[in-house]
This record gives C-alpha cells, sequence and structure tokens, in this order.
C-alpha cells in the first residue's frame, strides 16, 4: 500500500519479516527492519523522499562511491520503555555531525526535515521492531553515498541518503583486551578522522584482524605523529580512570566528537567525578599501572554505551587492570541506560520521543 504525507511517499511493506527473527539470539548488524528511507540528490537539490520496504538497491559500478569512497553515516540507537513508548537520544547531535561530516567530503547536507521528520515516520511504520528491556534497542543507520556513475576524480553530481534500522542486543559481551598500537594510526592530523566516513572504518580493519590473532578484541589508537598519545579504542571514544581522576583526550581531526563521549562529560561534571579532557600520553599509562593507580579504561560508543576494558597489551607485554567496585564505568552505563530507558528523569532534554 502507497500513501503520501506531507513531504514523503510512503510504500508499506505487504508482509513483515518480524516473526522469522529470534531476538533472544542477534548478531549485530545482521537483520533489519521491514522498511527503509531513499533519498536521492539530483540536479543540484534533494528529490521527494520515499519510505519504502526494505530491499536491495540499483546502483551504476561506476557510482562515484566505489572508486573514490565518499560515504559517511552515523550510528543512532531507539529505546523502548516499560510503557511501550519508544525514544531516540540526542538526534539533533547526530543530524549535525552527519552534515559535518558531508561538509568534509565534499557532499551535500542533508535537510533537517527529511532526516529527523524521516527517522519519525520509519520508526512508527517499524515501532514492532524496538524491544523493550534492558540491553534491547534498534540500532539506525543514517547514510549516504555518492551515486553519480563515472570515474572522474571529483566531487560527485549525485547522492543517495538512506535510513536503515537492525535490532540489536549487547554490543559486546565477556572481557575486552586491547592491543595499543605502536605503528598503525585510526586517522592522521589535517585528515578527515573526525567525520564518520567508511573509509576511516575500513582503514582500521587490517590492525584489528592482527591484534586478534594476538588474543585481543580492539585497538587502542595512538597518534600519526609519534604514537606516544592515545585517541580512540576500536570504534569508540576512550577514558582512563588514574586514581580518582578520570581523562578523556580532546576532540581534535583525528578524533571522532562522541555523543556518548559528551554525554559521559556531563555526567562526570555533574556527578563530582574529578574530568581531566587533554591528551593522555602511553607512558603515562604504563606508569600508572606500575603504582597501582591505574584503575579503569572504557571505551564509549552508541553500539557499545560503555564497554570495560579489563587488560591492553603494548609493545609484548600485557597488563591486567583489577575490576573496581566502585567502577565509574558501571555508574556511567547505568545512567546513560536508565535515562535512554526512560527509567530516570532527564535534566538535559535528551531523550526525545521516536515517533
Amino acid at each position: 500500500m502507497s500513501t503520501a504525507t506531507d513531504s514523503f511517499d510512503i510504500e508499506i511493506a505487504q508482509t513483515s519479516r518480524i516473526n522469522e527473527v529470534d531476538f533472544e539470539n542477534l548478531s549485530f548488524g545482521e537483520i533489519f527492519a521491514d522498511h527503509m528511507l531513499v533519498c536521492d540528490f539530483k540536479n543540484g537539490g534533494w528529490e521527494r523522499p520515499q519510505i519504502k520496504p526494505y530491499q536491495n538497491i540499483s546502483i551504476s559500478p561506476s557510482a562515484s562511491v566505489f572508486h573514490y569512497g565518499q560515504a559517511i553515516f552515523e550510528g543512532m540507537k531507539a529505546f523502548k520503555d516499560h510503557h511501550g513508548d519508544a525514544w531516540l537520544f540526542r538526534p539533533e547531535d547526530n543530524f549535525k555531525r552527519f552534515n559535518k561530516s558531508c561538509e568534509r567530503l565534499a557532499m551535500p547536507a542533508i535537510t533537517k526535515e527529511y532526516f529527523m521528520e524521516g527517522l519519525h515516520k520509519l520508526l512508527a511504520l517499524d515501532q514492532n521492531w524496538i524491544k523493550p528491556g534492558a540491553g534491547n534497542s534498534l540500532y539506525i543507520r543514517p547514510f549516504m553515498i555518492a551515486s553519480q556513475a563515472g570515474v572522474i576524480a571529483s566531487p560527485a553530481k549525485e547522492y543517495k541518503f538512506m535510513v536503515i534500522c537492525s535490532p540489536a542486543q549487547s554490543y559486546y559481551s565477556g572481557e575486552v583486551r586491547v592491543k595499543i598500537a605502536e605503528t598503525f594510526s585510526r586517522a592522521a592530523s589535517g585528515g578527515f578522522g573526525y567525520a564518520k566516513a567508511a573509509g576511516n572504518y575500513a582503514g582500521s580493519f587490517y590492525p584489528t584482524q592482527l591484534a586478534q590473532a594476538e588474543g585481543f578484541q580492539q585497538v587502542v589508537w595512538t597518534d600519526a605523529n609519534t604514537h606516544q598519545h592515545i585517541e580512540e579504542a576500536g570504534t569508540m571514544n576512550i577514558f582512563i580512570r588514574i586514581g580518582n581522576t578520570l581523562i578523556t583526550g580532546p576532540t581534535s581531526d583525528s578524533i571522532l566528537d562522541g555523543i556518548t563521549r559528551k554525554s559521559l562529560i556531563q555526567l562526570a561534571k555533574d556527578n563530582g567525578i574529578n574530568l581531566e579532557v587533554r591528551p593522555i600520553k602511553v607512558a603515562e599509562i604504563l606508569e600508572a599501572h606500575k603504582n597501582n593507580q591505574l584503575l579503569e579504561m572504557f571505551g564509549a560508543g552508541t553500539a557499545a554505551v560503555v564497554s570495560p576494558i579489563s587488560g591492553f597489551g603494548y609493545k609484548g607485554e600485557k597488563y591486567e587492570i583489577t575490576p573496581q567496585e566502585d567502577s565509574y564505568a558501571t555508574f556511567f552505563k547505568k545512567t546513560l541506560n536508565d535515562i535512554q530507558y526512560n527509567l530516570s528523569p532527564d535534566p538535559y532534554g535528551w531523550r526525545v520521543k521516536a515517533y
């Protein structure tokens, strides 16, 4: 059935695939909800967006995205509370960062109406895919690719903006150990590490494979110039607790301005946690571990929320981190989850009705 509402054309799936899904045993990012949003940029402007059944798309093999990598994305989640209401978390920040990524990769900005209203309409259609309960969510992936046919090395003139959704449970399970990179970097100064560009992630896969072969789950990236400062943990921002001081690196053109990161910084400030936002040297971490002052390391990001790190490796040595009863990671995750699942008041206005 097809309908037209406001600026959107909507085609509702004739049958749902939801009864085919085992929601108790989900692999992250492999199952997708019934509908998707599609909007094309042509002739200097955005065309009328469509919400249609999730399906394959047709694209030329000479599309610019395949040859010059103009591709960006965002990661978001919708949460359902015990009343059956669904919520987004800081979606305005995702919208702003999406267009910041567009600018850096010479791609056209998406309009706020198409991004935000598109999300609301899409989630209203697929609201049954948002399951209640701790750890359950609907992962939302807005993305844009250069779709113009041709292999000229210049910004494309045609683009495709899409949103797809995937039911999710907890991203990581079990203990997480990381390898601090000695030679590899995620991004370089002057580059586009602050953008959620697909190429940033493609370049991380090989070093991560090498680390996994050594028994680690992720890589902690170091700066490209000296490899003396840590920058991010896998696909997450990183926090270090030395004594009772929590430290995270400043954002830069090589570090993503994470929305979960910003939220944890705010929570730390409002809950009396001593926080420093500054560069963190690898040598400082090693010295703190030697003096039994390295109490916590954890990653922060949309998919994992807060992911404690139980140990790390560096230059052939392995270091364990003793679990803390007064863990900042546990406090942050619970506090953030309580806001996301509407279990506590939201003094910041981060929680937004999904539809």
